[in-house]
């Protein structure tokens, strides 16, 4: 099979880090707008910790996985080309 596709989770670290630091600072004034950055945040925790169980159940099934930091290694066939940041293990966290 081939290997799983991921985002890296560095991704979801710069967006928490820029919600969390920048953005919810600047909506004190706002508090609808704060809840609303807020929930986007949550959601975010949310949909990393659901990426660490997919790479959990891949682990015990024996799929490998492959972290993407773009889509500019997948040529114009979908082909994946050379990604050298790429990894088959789930070991980033």
């Amino acid at each position: 099979m081939k290997p799983l596709p991921l985002p890296s989770l560095v991704h979801y670290e710069l967006l928490l880090q820029l919600l969390e630091r920048k953005t919810l600072a600047t909506t004190y004034e706002e508090p609808n707008l704060q809840q609303q950055v807020q929930q986007l945040i949550i959601t975010l925790r949310k949909a990393r910790a659901q990426q660490k169980q997919l790479e959990a159940i891949c682990q015990q099934a024996h799929i490998p996985t492959e972290y993407y930091w773009s889509l500019n290694s997948v040529d114009a066939n979908g082909n994946h080309g050379e990604n050298p940041e790429a990894s088959t293990s789930p070991s980033e966290s």
